[in-house]
Formats: C-alpha cells, sequence, structure tokens
C-alpha cells in the first residue's frame, strides 16, 4: 500500500503545481492588461444633440463613433450610442486619437465628422438639420430669375439686317 499512497501523492503534487503555475499566468495576464490600459490615456466623451432649428432635444439618435486610422480609414468595429429624452449620452474610455461620429435620426439629415480627440473630457453639441428639398433643373426657381435679370447687363445681339459701317 505503500507504493499507492507515494502514486497518489505525487499525482496530488502534480496537480497543485498545475493549478499554481495556472493562477501565477492568470494574474501575469491580468497585470499586463491593466498596465497597458494604465499606459493609453482615454477620454470621456458627452453628446448633446439638438434641432438645428429651435434648439430642443433631440431624443432617441444614434451617436454612432468609429476610430480612424492614420491613413483616414475608418477601422472595424465601433461603438453605437443612444440618446436619452434631453439629447444625451456619453461614453468613458475612448482612446486618444482621430474619431468619426456619426449621428443619425428620424426626420433630420445624417450628420457626420472626424474629431481628434486628446483631452480627458470632451464635450460635442451637434445641431441636426432638417432635410432639404432636393434641387431640380427642370423646376422653376422664380428667385434664381430675378437675379439673372438684374446681371444680365451684356449687348443685345447685332442686328442681322444692319449695314456694315
Amino acid at each position: 500500500m505503500s507504493i499507492y499512497m507515494k502514486s497518489v501523492s505525487i499525482e496530488r503534487r502534480i496537480t497543485i503545481w498545475t493549478a499554481g503555475l495556472l493562477s501565477a499566468f492568470v494574474l501575469l495576464g491580468t497585470a499586463v492588461a491593466q498596465k497597458d490600459e494604465a499606459e493609453e490615456p482615454t477620454a470621456t466623451l458627452n453628446f448633446l444633440i439638438i434641432k438645428d432649428d429651435n434648439g430642443k432635444p433631440v431624443r432617441n439618435a444614434a451617436v454612432i463613433m468609429h476610430p480612424v486610422n492614420s491613413h483616414g480609414k475608418q477601422s472595424r468595429g465601433g461603438l453605437e450610442l443612444k440618446t436619452d429624452a434631453e439629447g444625451k449620452s456619453s461614453f468613458e474610455g475612448v482612446p486618444y486619437g482621430t474619431l468619426r461620429v456619426q449621428v443619425l435620426a428620424s426626420g433630420f439629415q445624417t450628420f457626420g465628422e472626424d474629431y481628434e480627440i486628446d483631452k480627458a473630457k470632451v464635450d460635442f453639441t451637434i445641431k441636426l438639420k432638417r432635410p432639404q428639398g432636393q434641387y431640380s433643373i427642370y423646376q422653376d426657381h422664380p428667385e434664381e430669375q430675378k437675379n439673372e435679370k438684374k446681371d444680365d447687363k451684356t449687348t443685345p445681339p447685332p442686328d442681322p439686317n444692319a449695314k456694315p459701317q
């Protein structure tokens, strides 16, 4: 029975040693991850989305954020936030760098712009505009015709029946 007891204790020692080694790797991985987070500065972004015409908040607007690389290309992934009843939304932990912000809301033009995030706290106030009518060359534009008449000071074409001088 002594041989059996020795084999059990060896297996137990291997199990304890393996569990200890795995615990050390987990702790080491956690420490490295915390070190990386501490080295890279992050920002808190606060958004206020309002209507351009009257300044009232736009609720349930989608605020979409995409990191942009040094070549101006939008990176994969991203994050979407929704505004509350006061038109506000915020997010913490955004890494410094270029960020593409798009705002989509029903009944408004889509907003999009790139921003350089370089401070710990950045506040955005975005004014959404109502959709504009499309311009058509097939429709009459009376205001343009008025302007053309005012600016039209050209000489009339020569009379084809006139004799040369």
